[in-house]
């Protein structure tokens, strides 16, 4: 047997996730009824090799693009955006401990999450101030609450803010999730991303050791730092495209399959009235604007991170305006494609056991996460002015 044969085969991550795609779909419908708690598929994620995608070949991961990152959030959110918004922001947490993490940092937390198979969670909410951190030795003390916690239940690690009175600024660490006096609570309750996991976390009086501190409070981050938001906004983007593209292709296989033309068509089948053909040619083209945005973000983004420390803050602001193009169009997309896939299908689609409305269910839940307005802002002073976005926890 040669060494060529030896060597362990790398990932497919595409294909992989086109597996756990067809998995999920399968018992979407249920769980997405269900609620709660996702341990099996949440267990296949683990199991799939998929979570240490993002993980740099130097600690032992996949050293994946974010082109390839997100192609997989997209294929999941197609079958069960819920999951996909799991994978999705574990991977943003990888992203915030190698672009705040200092170099011990790094190699400790990812080595370790390839390594022990670990699930990150996020408690970093940045509007959530009530959580705080007391100065305690060199480490700190946090207490309170964050909510919109995603991940959070089932979790192994935890991506933390808590607030800094004396600095009036938010520091950002990590900790095992089951650290004495951190308490998580499966209370998430929206009507739709059912099974996020998005629950609160409560820190009564928990330790938080330098060590573990990722930015202290009262520090400005770099440029490359900011770069977290445009993880998070980019894989949010592409979550709705997802969810989008599983509307779409739901809609249209009820309509080859299932849909009877309307009698006043004069046409054989529902796929040949022309007022069908004008309505999915209106949503193809809100679909294919979107995808490419999505795919020139990416891409962007993968050049302006291979810059390292030397990204400038104009290149940070570039890459902004491209991820806001990106959100918008797939935010736009999710909402419209979700709605009407039901006037393209009729009435018999909404039958509860089909579960199509749970498309439109998701999507509307999470395009709240921040709102629209403020990107057609950005992306209006930009086009007027050439004026870049602030850099914030969301642009």
């Amino acid at each position: 047997m040669t060494n060529a044969l030896l060597k362990p085969q790398p990932l497919d991550p595409l294909a992989i996730a086109e597996e756990l795609a067809s998995s999920f779909s399968a018992s979407a419908v249920e769980r997405d009824r269900q609620g709660g708690h996702a341990a099996r598929e949440r267990r296949q994620l683990r199991e799939s090799g998929l979570l240490t995608l993002s993980v740099p070949r130097e600690f032992g991961g996949e050293g994946a693009s974010w082109i390839t990152v997100n192609q997989v959030v997209r294929i999941l959110a197609r079958a069960d955006s819920a999951l996909a918004h799991l994978f999705g922001f574990h991977h943003l947490q990888l992203a915030g401990i190698q672009l705040y993490g200092s170099a011990r940092q790094q190699r400790e937390l990812l080595t370790a999450t390839v390594e022990q198979g670990l699930f990150w969670g996020n408690a970093l909410n940045p509007l959530d101030q009530r959580t705080v951190a007391t100065e305690q030795g060199d480490g700190f003390v946090l207490s309170g609450v964050k909510s919109f916690s995603s991940g959070s239940v089932g979790s192994d690690w935890l991506t933390v803010s808590a607030w800094h009175a004396p600095t009036q600024s938010a520091l950002i660490g990590v900790l095992p999730s089951t650290s004495e006096g951190v308490s998580i609570r499966p209370d998430w309750d929206a009507f739709g991303q059912k099974q996020t996991d998005s629950g609160s976390v409560e820190f009564r009086g928990v330790a938080l050791p330098a060590g573990l501190v990722l930015q202290p409070p009262g520090q400005k981050p770099s440029p490359r730092a900011t770069l977290r938001s445009q993880v998070a906004q980019l894989i949010m983007a592409n979550l709705y495209l997802g969810i989008a593209e599983g509307a779409f292709e739901a809609a249209r296989s009820f309509t080859s399959e299932q849909s009877r033309p309307w009698f006043a068509s004069n046409v054989a089948a529902a796929t040949e009235d022309p007022f069908v053909q004008h309505r999915y040619g209106e949503l193809w083209t809100l679909l294919r604007p979107a995808a490419v945005l999505a795919g020139h973000a990416a891409l962007e983004l993968d050049a302006v991170l291979g810059k390292g420390a030397l990204v400038t803050e104009r290149e940070r602001g570039e890459l902004a305006i491209s991820v806001a193009e990106a959100k918008v169009l797939s935010h736009r997309a999710g909402i419209e494609v979700s709605n009407q896939l039901f006037e393209l299908t009729g009435a018999r689609a909404t039958s509860s056991k089909l579960g199509l409305d749970r498309f439109w269910r998701n999507v509307r839940v999470h395009t709240l996460h921040d709102p629209i307005d403020y990107k057609y802002r950005d992306l209006g002073r930009y086009a007027l002015h050439r004026t870049l976005p602030e850099p914030t926890a969301y642009s």
